[in-house]
């Protein structure tokens, strides 16, 4: 029987995520050697500080400052430190030491994942990144192995936990904004600094990665618009939930023929109603979920916990195990699948509904007027509903108005909802929504 090669581990970064990871290294060490083909040893762990404070009891003598030494002399390097620099330079060293590298830092790779995925080509090495987007969940790899032989049309996903939880809770409790994050911070689902999150950088980061799988095509984070949830209010989640939708913060790619704007992807994330019968209107909490529509497999829904160190350490693991089967099998390494360049296309270029809410004037002729103002913009209505309301103090009355589109293009909607703003008989424009699955 042959010896079982020993392939050296260097693991930069020990947050929460990273302890997980430098644990069951340790003591799954012998099943992990079972499944890779070789016994995975943990070189060492570079940190800032060597004496900080962590949940995970771990050898002190695996612990180093020097970053460096510990990558060139890895077979396989583990990136978790989040960031842009140091992490992409320690990166690019351990590809061109020749370490295959995995990788959970999704801004990295949505600024500069081309750069990378070219240098890991050039090496022969694979750059995994299973851990950048939705957690735990298993979707990458599916993306890009499993479906490798069929057309993805469209992707909607739900990538950030803690926006999903803050929406949740809008929606079962009728929180406030300000309340419901509260509730995220202290239950640990939001930072002390949330802006990451709730202004949706974090899903534009993962959409970008997503796009790129997807469409075979290079996107980064210029490439996506990118709206958060900061301005959804109680009465919006309120007026979706009457009219049969709940509110989610989507990462959206979907491929796009326009004759006007010609074929390309739209890559976007903004807060979106999805009728409650839609699958990811399902996903509760802080859990995520990625909704794939393509050409052969048709609907196809992924779903399970999006962050947290030991679901994510397990998305980790799945890559590192991948990456040293590789080393002990032999052949090049495995980053992405590009084939060609197809164009980002701007928000204009999106096909989508609109829900729009309008408190307008109680008398004749304003239906009318606004149902005008769509057909001279191509806008379908599908639903219009009217409430009538009084105020107790003037006893004037005012209706309020919840309309649903049908697809249009979103500069046609847009210049629709600009055009009822000018009228005389609306009040306010009270809602603004895009609408997805109707």
């Amino acid at each position: 029987m042959s010896e079982v090669r020993t392939l050296k581990v260097a693991l930069l970064g020990c947050g929460n995520v990273g302890a997980q990871v430098a644990r069951i290294l340790i003591d799954d060490a012998d099943a992990l050697a079972a499944r890779s083909g070789a016994r995975l040893e943990l070189s060492g762990i570079a940190v800032r500080t060597i004496d900080a404070r962590r949940d995970v009891e771990l050898p002190r003598e695996l612990f180093t400052t020097d970053a460096d030494t510990l990558v060139k002399d890895a077979d396989l390097v583990i990136e978790l430190m989040g960031g842009i620099e140091p992490a992409r330079s320690l990166i690019l060293t351990a590809i061109q030491n020749g370490a295959c590298v995995v990788t959970g830092n999704k801004a990295l790779l949505a600024q500069d994942g081309p750069t990378l995925y070219e240098e890991a080509d050039k090496a022969g090495v694979q750059l995994s990144y299973e851990a950048a987007v939705a957690g735990a969940i298993p979707i990458l790899r599916p993306i890009r192995d499993s479906l490798s032989g069929d057309r993805i049309t469209r992707v909607l996903g739900i990538v950030n936990g803690t926006t999903n939880f803050i929406l949740d809770q809008m929606d079962t409790t009728g929180a406030q904004f300000s309340d419901a994050l509260a509730e995220a911070q202290r239950l640990g689902y939001a930072e002390a600094d949330p802006t990451a999150d709730v202004e949706g950088h974090d899903a534009a980061a993962k959409a970008a990665i997503l796009a790129s799988l997807s469409f075979h095509t290079r996107f980064s984070l210029d490439d996506v618009y990118c709206e958060g949830i900061t301005k959804v209010s109680a009465a919006d989640i309120a007026s979706a939930k009457e009219a049969g939708f709940v509110i989610k913060l989507l990462a959206i790619a979907e491929k796009i023929d326009s004759a006007g704007n010609g074929s390309g992807i739209s890559v976007r994330v903004h807060p979106t109603l999805l009728p409650r019968e839609h699958p990811l209107a399902a996903v509760r909490g802080a859990f995520n979920a990625v909704f794939i529509e393509a050409e052969n497999a048709g609907e196809l829904m992924f779903y399970g916990q999006g962050a947290g160190g030991t679901p994510t350490a397990s998305a980790v693991l799945g890559d590192l195990v991948s990456a040293a089967r590789r080393l002990v099998l032999g052949g090049p390494g495995r980053t992405e699948t590009t084939t060609g360049h197809v164009p980002a296309l701007a928000i204009d270029a999106s096909n989508t509904s609109y829900y729009i809410g309008l408190d307008v004037a109680d008398q004749a002729g304003v239906l009318a007027r606004i149902a005008q103002i769509f057909a001279e913009n191509g806008v379908s209505i599908e639903i219009m509903r009217q409430t009538i309301h009084r105020d107790s103090e003037s006893n004037i009355e005012s209706a309020e108005l919840k309309i649903v589109t049908h697809r249009a293009s979103e500069a046609a909607l847009a210049a629709t909802v600009e055009a009822v703003k000018g009228l005389d008989v609306i009040n306010s424009v009270t809602s603004v929504l895009r609408v997805e699955g109707v």
